[in-house]
């Protein structure tokens, strides 16, 4: 049902697309859009994954630089059936995580240190093997691809005065052109940010199968939204186009579960752990409310015990 739904929206960010390039130049202007879509697809899909990450300032981490996030990496990718992929380190204090690349054969999962200092081994690996959800989903590639039109669509809007003095191109007249200016894009950003949502709630569910532990995912999931509000993330502040690729929403100030949040409520996705937790006879504890525990160690290599019973994961 969430790929249905997600084909459903794909299709309709492609045919508002093709519609604001019709309305701005006719059939002529619907076949340039279709050329300008394609071409800027071809270009994403072969260089968004870099572009992602050096705008954050990953650095890849060699085995012998991260022992214990590429060995939980490692022993996740094993039990979803994955090719291991690149991983980086991104020097960054607030807790979060994303995946790219075109496809799992050229994937890559990049951590902050921040979330590597605050989460126990457990929690570490539950947000990991989330990212690996999005992987095995080829969520990555769904997210460029939208992300891409989306752009596209602000693009063509823009340039819409220009189509707009030309009326044997443009039926729409002044006062038409001026609200398509402003309702394309916002149309193009609520059905990108309604994959993107969807997308999430679904990598919750795939990764805590892969991991085996809903509650540790939920548990890190609280305590990434703790954190993350009052944690400035810098370069995501000046690449706010990158939000959905997260984890959790990197900006300020968002927090609600509305029509233009990037995710869903932190609220809404821990309770659905939790339920699924209870499903697999996983014991009543809950993730929430819950605040970062003081006593933690300094980083996840310090221990390998987990919050919900002390239990070593079995991803290594």
């Amino acid at each position: 049902m969430s790929l249905f739904r997600t084909g459903i929206l794909l299709a309709a960010m492609t045919a508002l697309f093709l519609g604001v390039g019709y309305l701005l130049g006719g059939q002529g202007g619907m076949m340039i859009a279709f050329i300008v879509a394609l071409g800027m697809n071809a270009f994403s899909y072969w260089n968004s994954d870099k572009m992602v990450l050096k705008m954050h300032g990953a650095r890849e981490a060699t085995e012998r630089e991260a022992p214990e996030l590429y060995g939980i990496v490692r022993g996740l990718t094993r039990r979803a059936g994955l090719p291991m992929p690149k991983v980086y380190i991104m020097d960054n204090p607030q807790p979060n995580a994303f995946a790219t690349g075109r496809d799992p054969e050229h994937a890559a999962v990049a951590a902050t240190s921040g979330l590597m200092t605050m989460l126990s081994r457990d929690e570490l690996a539950g947000v990991m093997a989330h990212e690996l959800a999005h992987v095995k989903n080829r969520d990555t590639l769904i997210m460029t691809v939208t992300a891409t039109i989306a752009g596209a669509i602000s693009m063509l809007a823009s340039y819409s005065m220009f189509f707009g003095g030309n009326r044997n191109n443009n039926p729409l007249g002044l006062i038409g052109t001026i609200a398509l200016m402003i309702l394309a894009p916002m149309a193009a950003g609520l059905v990108q940010m309604a994959i993107s949502r969807t997308r999430e709630y679904q990598a919750d569910r795939i990764g805590a199968e892969i991991s085996g532990s809903p509650l540790s995912l939920a548990s890190a999931l609280n305590k990434i939204e703790l954190s993350a509000s009052r944690i400035p993330n810098d370069t995501a502040e000046a690449n706010p186009a990158t939000a959905h690729l997260f984890i959790a929403n990197p900006l300020s100030g968002e927090s609600m579960d509305n029509l233009f949040s990037t995710h869903p409520s932190m609220e809404n996705r821990i309770a659905r752990l939790e339920a699924m937790a209870r499903e697999m006879g996983r014991g009543p504890q809950t993730a929430s409310p819950r605040r970062p525990r003081h006593d933690m160690p300094s980083g996840p290599w310090s221990g390998s015990g987990s919050d919900h019973g002390g239990e070593r994961g079995p991803w290594g």
